[in-house]
């Protein structure tokens, strides 16, 4: 049974490490966060499902219909990359994830209007459904196949890039791309191909899988998360590293199944998380030798203009009084955007002024939603003083572990946190009911009203985001921001970096954890979904629409995402490639953020 399960997790390793390697070598050459490496897999998948099942069965035509799907998938990349990020390689990363996800959101649809909803499995010729006798024990040939095509894989890319003139001039853009271009290199020929090779490698991952799956429309986010645990494990570039990380993954991964099944959920993360800890840089990274992000691109966060303190106020005038004349679904819309203005603005205090990504901000959400929830029965509406306590304390734990990495390795490390709390709410059926959840979280019958609820709500947000705001500029703020801006300077002049990272993780912790527990009594209810991925990945769309350079950039991102999300919602079918186009054309065409790009204007235009 063990060697069954070691070869079986091998296996599985192989298909994993063609996506990561893709993924590596694209961000090591053109250093784009590309969330859309998923999309390239899943359509690798449907491709290679539409090739295989009308060619022969036999062997050599299997092996023919992957080739195929590579070339296709490919040349999928080089469109993607001539046409639109290209125009983004000099943005700031999360700026990239931003935009790629929008690409995510279109690329879904157009496969569902395609191939449709319904899950395409390959049907098995009689050779992949052989096995052979090992010690006892049967193992699919087929699983052999792949085991051994991940060391071929690997060594072919070794070769590639090392012995031939294009891999020199890849590794040596990976150093310095500018150096290469003054030496008369044509950079954008040499990342096009770059990304067409990454492409062709998630497509054919994505292909060889289909034996053991189906092709789906859950491929693209579920092989992406995992993909980027593996880089980010390995060592962000580092190819060796993406391998022996995707092994290690692939066989901890067989043998809990058997061992922890119930632990099956979250053991990717786990092991990602241990890796973190240990080895900030992932096994065989190395640490950065510049600073990269958004905390370097960014300029000083200022306070507003008078015009916009006037427009603000009158804004928030009409949202005091929009219940006086809103129906029961515009005040319902109107509150959540009321719940995500708090949320976003607790990203943004640590994204901007803090200069810490997160791509796990839902947990903390999540926690003070369940905290408000369990304490309905003895406190009532008192809950809400517990969210966003919980949720601070609950920061101030996983925090510790959190603020000692920067970059992509600190919001990968709060994805991993994120996803082992939504694990534990999804699992403790007997404490949070699981996947049915908490029901009957309704507000005291004070506050039962939908107008007085949408006031309470309205109050407690604007005063929450108020709050935040008078901190940035108070000298804690300004203590933060030289802290983000330079860490050394900061600790010369006497300033804790260390602490004041953490403080702003649990002040940031607190302020989602508040908007948590007023949407469990918004909705009256509260899911493992409050912790999910997909949330974390709104707040960030918030935060990074409306711009991080501005205070107002959360709150106008929330307002006008939860706005576009519901009128979307409402007038077609095809919600996400609307909602991803959207973004794609808000990204380019407010490339810091609608605030961000606003205030710039503003800026321009005023006289000298």
């Amino acid at each position: 049974m063990l060697l069954v399960q070691l070869l079986t997790g091998l296996s599985s390793a192989a298909s994993l490490f063609l996506v990561a390697a893709g993924l590596t070598v694209i961000f090591g050459v053109t250093r784009v966060v590309n969330f859309s490496h998923g999309s390239l897999t899943m359509l690798g998948a449907y491709i290679g499902w539409s090739v295989l099942t009308r060619l022969p069965r036999g062997p050599e035509w299997f092996v023919l219909g992957i080739v195929l799907t590579g070339l296709a998938t490919a040349a999928i990349g080089v469109v993607l990359e001539t046409l639109l990020l290209r125009r983004i390689y000099r943005a700031p990363e999360l700026l990239q994830l931003l935009f790629t996800f929008g690409i995510v959101l279109v690329v879904q649809d157009a496969a569902l209007w395609i191939w449709g909803a319904n899950d395409l499995p390959l049907p098995r010729a009689p050779w992949l459904r052989a096995f052979v006798v090992i010690a006892g024990e049967r193992v699919p040939q087929y699983d052999l196949i792949l085991i051994a095509v991940g060391p071929l894989v690997l060594g072919a890319l070794w070769l590639l890039f090392t012995r031939t003139r294009w891999g020199i001039l890849v590794r040596a853009a990976t150093q310095d791309r500018d150096m290469v271009a003054a030496l008369g290199v044509d950079q954008k020929r040499l990342f096009t191909s770059v990304f067409a090779l990454g492409a062709g490698l998630a497509g054919i991952g994505g292909a060889l899988a289909l034996p053991d799956a189906s092709a789906n429309l859950q491929i693209d986010l579920n092989i992406i998360t995992d993909a980027f645990v593996v880089v980010v494990v390995g060592g962000l570039g580092s190819l060796p590293g993406a391998f022996l990380a995707s092994v290690m993954i692939g066989v901890l991964q067989s043998f809990g199944i058997v061992l922890i099944p119930q632990g099956t959920l979250v053991i990717v993360f786990v092991i990602m998380a241990g890796v973190l800890v240990v080895r900030p840089n992932g096994l065989l990274g190395t640490a950065p030798s510049a600073v990269h992000g958004e905390a370097a691109s960014f300029a000083p966060i200022r306070p507003a203009v008078p015009l916009l303190r006037w427009i603000g106020g009158a804004g928030l005038a009409i949202a005091a009084l929009a219940p006086l004349v809103a129906g029961p679904f515009a005040l319902s819309v109107l509150t959540e955007m009321a719940i995500a203005v708090l949320f976003a603005a607790s990203l943004h205090f640590m994204m901007g002024p803090g200069g810490m990504a997160s791509f796990g901000h839902a947990a903390w959400f999540g926690i003070g939603a369940y905290a408000a929830a369990f304490a309905v029965k003895g406190a009532g509406m008192g809950g809400l003083v517990l969210a966003p306590i919980v949720a601070g304390l609950a920061a101030a734990l996983f925090g510790w572990f959190v603020v000692r990495l920067s970059g992509v390795y600190l919001a990968m490390l709060t994805l991993a946190f994120a996803q082992i709390v939504w694990a534990a709410m999804f699992q403790a059926v007997d404490l949070t009911g699981g996947d049915n959840g908490i029901l009957g979280v309704w507000p005291a019958p004070w506050a039962a009203d939908r107008r007085v609820f949408y006031w309470l709500t309205l109050a407690l947000c604007v005063g929450g985001a108020l709050l935040l705001r008078r901190i940035l500029y108070a000298p804690f703020g300004y203590a933060l921001r030289a802290a983000r801006d330079s860490a050394l300077r900061a600790e010369a002049i006497g300033l804790d970096a260390g602490r004041l990272r953490l403080a702003a993780f649990v002040i940031a912790g607190a302020a989602a954890g508040l908007a948590g527990g007023l949407s469990a009594f918004s909705k009256g209810s509260v899911f493992p979904g409050f912790v999910s991925i997909a949330r974390s990945v709104d707040g960030l769309l918030m935060v990074l629409l409306g711009g991080v350079q501005t205070i107002a950039g959360p709150i106008i991102g929330a307002i006008a995402y939860t706005g576009l999300f519901d009128l979307l919602l409402l007038v077609t079918d095809f919600w996400r490639a609307a909602l991803g186009m959207a973004i794609v054309v808000l990204v380019l065409a407010f490339p810091h953020g609608i605030a961000g790009t606003l205030h710039r204007a503003w800026l321009r235009g005023r006289p000298a």
